[in-house]
């Protein structure tokens, strides 16, 4: 995690395996843990008149880093204090249950299909106030289980429960699972590699976010090189609309 765009391949071999880098937990005085309390004061401030209580976070395409920052914002986000819940909604290619060390063997998929009870699939982490429901088995047909009422039923159930939902979903432009999410959620944000996404990804990405009415709050620009990021010197860009 945090690496520079030339070692790009070898850092996605290892999150397949072992999950993604949790920077905010492992090493909470980093300059790049730094940059995402920054992330979650703008994100705070992103809306004034309603309190966020779910965000989303995808990209454009994959391998661009969103259950990194998807991740590490919800270990900010824990310890400030906030009840969490993470949510992998990326029924596809999971990954959280390799990053937290969970059992996998119910999940979201699980729930959404009926067969499981909601308290059979949240699960604690060794990190405080932070909690994970895992994809569970990967299904035939995310897309009809990600927008069923049952879906938006849980969600609305979660948010009475926790501060904030936090779920990392599909990239956009590969499978519709985030733009039915995204009419779900009170907001989005978009993960976008400095050097690896292609600007016309991002736009169609963002065009097919705003089809479903989404409301987009902005993007997180990653595996920022120190010679172009701030002064903190760390990967992760600034945090806007």
């Amino acid at each position: 995690m945090g690496l520079f765009k030339s070692k790009k391949k070898k850092i996605d071999n290892y999150s397949l395996k072992h999950g993604v880098g949790l920077v905010t937990y492992n090493d909470p005085m980093s300059n790049v843990s730094e940059q995402f309390k920054t992330i979650r004061t703008n994100i705070q401030f992103s809306s004034v008149d309603k309190k966020l209580k779910s965000i989303l976070f995808t990209s454009s395409a994959r391998s661009e880093g969103k259950s990194t920052v998807s991740n590490n914002m919800a270990v900010t986000q824990a310890k400030q204090g906030d009840r969490v819940l993470l949510i992998d909604a990326d029924l596809r290619r999971p990954i959280m249950h390799k990053t937290f060390n969970l059992n996998n063997t119910y999940g979201l998929s699980n729930y959404l299909s009926g067969s499981v009870r909601l308290e059979d699939v949240v699960q604690r982490t060794m990190i405080d106030n932070l909690f994970v429901i895992t994809s569970g088995p990967i299904p035939p047909n995310p897309s009809e289980l990600l927008g069923s009422v049952r879906t938006k039923d849980l969600l609305n159930r979660l948010s009475s429960q926790f501060d904030l939902l936090i779920l990392d979903a599909p990239p956009v432009n590969a499978v519709t699972d985030s733009q039915v999410l995204a009419s779900m959620v009170d907001g989005v944000i978009l993960v976008v590699p400095q050097g690896i996404a292609k600007k016309s990804d991002v736009i169609r990405a963002k065009q097919l976010l705003e089809t479903v009415h989404a409301n987009i709050l902005g993007f997180v620009m990653n595996r920022v090189t120190e010679t172009s990021s701030s002064k903190y010197g760390g990967y992760y860009g600034a945090y806007k609309k």
